[in-house]
């Protein structure tokens, strides 16, 4: 058991440093959300360049589909170097993802532009359109790395893991109904 915990707090952390690069990824590859500034009676006003565009829809579908990549591949890889499973195993693995997504999402945001946008919008002036700060909208996609994760690694172990071994090893031999009638 003290074997499977170990291999499981190296799974965990992995998965988790992982996060790193989905951060650095989303940061990256996700749309940016155009802003504009506007002074209205001495105050600064911020709101959206495009009010019809799909920006920020796109930056959570970035992160969600980043992250369920991710999943797939720590679940591929944790099932080729680990394939007779467990249970810490497989809690390794969705605790890895959480704590990865949680990572990532702190790092694209931080990496992200600023997250003052008044001052951002005085600081580039009036009427010039500047990028919103990175910021995940749909929560619920910080669980997608675990669960991608957890449905890959139960199928493939499903298909590929080890079998468990026959209950009634003797040939021929087949357990009775109470009345006994073979039951195969």
């Amino acid at each position: 058991m003290k074997t499977e915990l170990r291999e499981a707090a190296v799974i965990t952390v992995g998965v988790a440093l992982a996060g790193v690069l989905l951060g650095v990824l989303w940061w990256w590859l996700a749309p940016h959300v155009p802003l504009v500034a506007d002074i209205v009676d001495k105050r600064w006003i911020v709101y959206l360049s495009d009010s019809e565009g799909e920006q920020a829809i796109g930056v959570d579908g970035t992160f969600t589909l980043l992250a369920l990549g991710f999943g797939v591949v720590s679940a591929l890889l944790v099932f080729l170097l680990r394939r007779r499973g467990g249970v810490p195993l497989v809690v390794a693995l969705g605790v890895g993802g959480l704590l990865g997504s949680l990572l990532a999402w702190r790092i694209g945001v931080s990496l992200g532009p600023a997250q003052d946008v008044v001052a951002h919008a005085k600081s580039v002036g009036k009427g010039v359109v500047f990028d919103a700060p990175l910021k995940l909208g749909a929560k619920g996609a910080l669980l997608a790395w675990s669960l991608a994760a957890l449905v890959v690694h139960l199928g493939l172990m499903a298909l590929f893991g080890p079998r468990d071994p026959e209950p009634y090893p003797e040939q021929g031999a087949a357990p009775n109904d109470p009345y006994g009638a073979p039951l195969r």
